[in-house]
C-alpha cells in the first residue's frame, strides 16, 4: 500500500454512520472490525476524533461483509487482512486462504442444493397428494 490514502485520492471523507449504510454493517460492527484488526489501513480521525473514511476503506469492508457472510472464520479474516497490510511479495498465500475458503463455500452450496432437491421431491408429493385429494394421512405419527 503506498503512503497516499483513498481519502486523498477521491477527496471522498466519510463517516462512521455513513460508511454504516454504504456497508449495511452496523456502527458497533465496524468499531469492532477496527479494534480487531480487519481493516487494511488505520481509520483517520478529525482533530475533533471523529473517524473519518475513505472509499477504499467501504471498497475493503464490502469485501470483508461478503467474506463473513459466506463463512469465512474470523481468524482467516484477520489474518487475509493482515497479509494485505503488509503488501506485496504474500500473493501466494492470501490466494491459499481464499481458495481454501472457496472450497468450504462451494461444499456448502453442493449441500444445500442436495437439501433443495429433498425439499422440492417433497414439495411434489404434498401437492400431487392434495392435488388428487388423498393428503390425510401423510406422515401421519398417529396411524
Amino acid at each position: 500500500m503506498s503512503g497516499v490514502t483513498s481519502t486523498e485520492v477521491s477527496g471522498q471523507s466519510l463517516s462512521i454512520g455513513e460508511v454504516a449504510e454504504r456497508t449495511g454493517l452496523s456502527v458497533h460492527a465496524l468499531r469492532f472490525y477496527e479494534r480487531e484488526g480487519l481493516l487494511v489501513g488505520p481509520v483517520r480521525r478529525t482533530s475533533g476524533g471523529r473517524r473519518r473514511y475513505g472509499s477504499f476503506d467501504v471498497d475493503w469492508l464490502l469485501i470483508c461483509v461478503k467474506l463473513r457472510e459466506s463463512g469465512m472464520p474470523l481468524a482467516d479474516l484477520k489474518r487475509f487482512a493482515e497479509l494485505v497490510r503488509q503488501g506485496p511479495g504474500n500473493e501466494a498465500e492470501r490466494l491459499r486462504l481464499l481458495d481454501a475458503h472457496q472450497q468450504r463455500v462451494d461444499a456448502q452450496i453442493q449441500a444445500l442444493e442436495e437439501c433443495r432437491s429433498v425439499i422440492a421431491w417433497k414439495v411434489g408429493v404434498y401437492a400431487e397428494h392434495l392435488a388428487r385429494g388423498e393428503a390425510g394421512g401423510l406422515w401421519d405419527p398417529t396411524a
